[in-house]
């Protein structure tokens, strides 16, 4: 639903501008839906891409991808001409029809389709992408990597409202983030403190020598003023008007809190780690580690494997804990602990060289072979 909302927009805003011949702009509204269809949707529903069964869920997938690439490529026609010919064309071969037209360029032009519009839900979203950036900036703070799952992360923000509509994308952020709970809280003030500052090429030319004075006036407001100042747009200060415009409203962690902010939204993360959760990233490193030699030694992505690990001490664990995990990230059929010393053949099957890998400065081996099926 939010990809094609989004699809309205961007046929929306190019007609728009189109039409008042501003065509300079077009361009970046295509960076900005490519940015979202690539390293949002795609990236976001690989499960249900890669899904062994061709059930309702991963044929809806599909459909909302081929559609929004058809019209992409008929809504950026007229900017990139030969690579909208070219993905119009290879949709059409993956369709196993003759493209009709027979090219992008006898298309009518895309118009946006009201019914699809959910202006809601796109801000949910892009408020979800800048929680999904903030939480990454925090971990690259505190220097804890991505692969490391963490207890708990707060969206904060004031507008209940708002909250409510990111509460359906709670797993989305579970995920990209790798915190174990999402949660949400209106309460802005136990998080974050609110600092206004002038907006100085605005306000300079407009009030002269008189700036020294309203700088330190609006420095000293306090929240129930900015409060103010952000419900009604505008506030007085000594008899003189000012906008949200001409004063901005910063944010600020209060003591004592993991809370970062970007003037939007602000997130709170949970950076304490306990040995269990130190594990799981183990796990996450040990897939990545596999995927990696799957891929040096050429194997599809949909290829069945067998795996067999050596390792000790908190890794081992780790393994043990997190079998089923890795086994479904890796599709592997099996995920064997044994003492590894050198490659060897089974029945069978084709068995590699054995894998060193150091994961926190413990050797992780393991052999990848080809599932006999697969």
């Amino acid at each position: 639903q939010w990809i094609m909302s989004r699809l309205q927009t961007l046929k929306s805003n190019v007609a728009s501008q189109m039409k008042g011949y501003r065509l300079y702009n077009v361009v970046p509204q295509l960076f900005s839906f490519i940015e979202d269809l690539t390293n949002w949707y795609i990236r976001l529903n690989r499960s249900r891409f890669w899904g062994e069964s061709v059930t309702a869920d991963k044929i809806s997938a599909y459909s909302t991808l081929y559609t929004a690439l058809v019209e992409l490529s008929q809504v950026m026609a007229p900017f990139a001409p030969f690579l909208s010919e070219h993905l119009y064309r290879q949709l059409a071969l993956l369709s196993g029809k003759p493209p009709s037209p027979e090219s992008v360029h006898l298309c009518d032009y895309p118009r946006s389709e009201d019914n699809y519009v959910k202006p809601q839900l796109e801000e949910a979203v892009d408020q979800m992408q800048q929680v999904v950036l903030l939480g990454r900036q925090k971990r690259e703070e505190v220097k804890i990597g991505l692969r490391t799952p963490l207890a708990s992360l707060t969206v904060v923000n004031r507008d209940q409202q708002l909250l409510d509509e990111m509460q359906a994308l709670d797993g989305y952020i579970a995920e990209e983030l790798n915190v174990r709970k999402v949660s949400y809280s209106a309460d802005e003030g136990a998080y974050i403190e609110l600092v206004a500052k002038p907006n100085f090429p605005l306000l300079g030319k407009r009030l002269g020598k008189r700036m020294k004075m309203f700088t330190k006036a609006i420095g000293a407001l306090n929240s129930e003023q900015i409060n103010e100042l952000q419900t009604k747009g505008v506030i007085s200060i000594d008899d003189e008007h000012f906008s949200d415009q001409e004063i901005q409203v910063l944010q600020q962690a209060r003591p004592g809190t993991n809370t970062v902010s970007n003037s939007r939204i602000a997130v709170d993360l949970d950076c304490d780690l306990t040995p269990e959760l130190v594990r799981g990233g183990h796990a996450r490193e040990m897939v990545n580690r596999v995927q990696r030699a799957r891929k040096d030694l050429g194997f599809e992505v949909s290829d069945r494997i067998h795996v067999s690990y050596d390792c000790s001490g908190d890794l081992a664990l780790a393994a043990h804990e997190h079998s089923t995990y890795i086994m479904s990230e890796t599709l592997a059929l099996e995920f064997v602990g044994e003492s590894l010393a050198s490659s060897g053949e089974s029945a069978g099957e084709q068995a590699s060289d054995v894998v060193e890998a150091q994961i926190d400065g413990e050797s992780f081996k393991f052999v990848i072979t080809k599932a006999a099926d697969a």
